[in-house]
């Protein structure tokens, strides 16, 4: 009798010490799951789709972007919000098509700034427990403080540190002037705004976050967009006579260049993607150093297609911008280029790691847009979307891991809407599936002003391209597949409405 006592109270002891093992390890693997990625979103600006060794560029020297693709996933088929700096700016951060948000061309056009009432990634995050920091080109509101009533600054919209400059370095990029930390003018920096980023971003990661906390952490630099002003160890890599001749083979979208010779500009261009290069690779090892590799998403893109010299049909002859000679930037295969709503304009390089849940050395040719950034970074911060918005992103996170993704409805890409590029080019491109359909407006009567043209405009006639065997968009299916035509044309009207009617009329808004 004592024997089977003892052994029933063995059995009560073993299957006690069982059952708070399987408690410790459930708490274990809730705690694991539970963990929350830092996420770095690395922008650049004007960065062409073809422009990067790992995407197939023959001349342009990035052996630090190409390593970073081979330690996690590369995004074939990822797209800007928009197909000019600030809209694209504007869809990454809110998760909405920019022109929802006022964005139909630059910040400070009749106005246009981001406004307090959106809702942007950091402040969906910073409800999760992120600390948020933003470095860089901002060009979403003035950030300077003048006697005109204040903009809401990065600061307003959920960064809990900044150090960023309104719009573009147009004196260049070394020794910016106009830097501005949280509010307070910082004056000249020295260094290229690349590497300057680069320095601030180590800064806030190993001296100034609370490192008890995840973070968002926005770079989003000035290169390679015009002015270009590389240093000479970058340039003059690509000062010879093999690069001369490869230059040759370099698809710029179908957009006409000059007709006089800038060949000798190249050289600035790509040894300014070459500077960039190295710059990434210089936060990559404060990353690494810091210890936060493993449990860090980094995504590295750019704000649009890469940007075109000048030309005739532009400037009508009345008007030039010899710093946009220096502009080499390709998208690859694709038609069109920065502005255009053809794939070169705003299909881009995208490359994601994240090595604690993607898979070294993999690609994805599903369809991701930036305004999928916010759904995706929710999901992984574990925090739900806010209601009542319209967001045109959808969590992304599948095709980064290499699964399907699926859309509820098409992403449309709208033209700037400004003096030189309206007449000039179609005005929406709507992706569905493997089709791409593009609308054009009706041509603007003299008495309209552009805001109400656009306002009251649908688009009337059409082009239909397949990119599954057409990706240079060069064979239209408009005559060939009517009925595609008109399901398609039924779908981007109805989009483009309600997109078009959220928006403010800055020139209302502002009398």
């Amino acid at each position: 009798m004592r024997s089977q006592t003892k052994i029933a109270l063995l059995y009560v002891f073993i299957i006690s010490i069982a059952f708070v093992s399987c408690k410790s390890e459930e708490k274990e693997t809730r705690e694991i799951k539970e963990v929350k990625p830092n996420i770095i979103i690395y922008l650049t600006d004007d960065l062409g789709y073809g422009d990067l060794g790992c995407y197939g560029n023959p001349i342009i020297q990035t052996p630090a972007i190409d390593k970073f693709a081979s330690e996690g996933v590369i995004l074939t088929d990822l797209h800007s919000a928009g197909t000019v700096c600030s809209p694209s700016r504007a869809g990454l951060l809110t998760g909405k098509n920019p022109y929802r948000s006022g964005f139909y061309y630059l910040q400070g056009y009749a106005g246009t700034h981001l406004r307090d009432s959106e809702t942007t990634i950091a402040e969906i995050l910073k409800s999760s427990g992120y600390e948020t920091a933003f470095m860089g080109k901002w060009h979403l509101s003035r950030l300077e403080k003048t006697d005109k009533a204040p903009e809401p600054n990065p600061g307003d919209q959920g960064f809990d540190y900044w150090f960023a400059s309104t719009h573009n370095a147009y004196s260049g990029p070394k020794n910016f002037r106009k830097f501005i930390r949280n509010g307070e003018n910082v004056g000249e920096v020295s260094g290229w705004y690349c590497d300057v980023l680069t320095e601030e971003a180590t800064d806030w990661l190993t001296n100034i976050r609370d490192k008890t906390k995840p973070f968002l952490l926005i770079v989003s630099t000035h290169e390679p967009h015009a002015p270009l002003s590389p240093p000479e160890e970058f340039s003059t890599m690509y000062d010879n006579a093999t690069v001369d001749s490869l230059e040759q083979s370099i698809s710029y979208g179908g957009v006409a260049r000059p007709e006089y010779d800038i060949s000798k500009n190249k050289k600035e261009y790509y040894g300014t993607v070459s500077q960039l290069d190295k710059a990434f690779e210089n936060l990559m090892a404060t990353v690494d150093k810091e210890q936060l590799t493993e449990n860090t998403m980094v995504i590295f893109t750019s704000d649009n297609g890469p940007e075109s010299p000048v030309n005739l049909e532009e400037s009508q002859g009345e008007w030039e911008a010899p710093t946009r000679d220096n502009c080499f930037g390709t998208p690859g295969i694709y038609r069109g280029m920065k502005r255009f709503p053809y794939e070169g304009g705003h299909r881009v390089p995208g490359i994601v790691r994240y090595p604690a849940k993607i898979k070294a050395g993999t690609t994805s040719d599903e369809m991701v847009v930036s305004t999928d950034f916010i759904p995706t970074a929710a999901y992984l911060a574990q925090v739900e979307m806010p209601s009542g918005i319209h967001f045109d992103g959808i969590n992304a996170f599948p095709a980064f891991i290499g699964q399907k993704i699926t859309r509820e409805k098409p992403y449309l890409w709208v033209y700037p809407n400004h003096e030189d590029t309206y007449f000039r080019m179609p005005h929406i491109g709507m992706r569905y599936n493997d089709y791409t359909l593009i609308g054009k407006f009706p041509d603007k009567t003299k008495t309209l002003s552009l805001m109400d043209w656009m306002k009251t405009s649908v688009p009337e006639t059409f082009e239909l391209y397949n990119l599954s065997n057409d990706p240079e968009q060069k064979i239209d299916l408009v005559t060939a597949e009517p009925e595609m035509v008109e399901s398609l044309k039924t779908i981007m009207i109805k989009e483009w409405i309600e997109i078009r009617d959220e928006g403010p009329n800055w020139e209302k808004l502002n009398k």
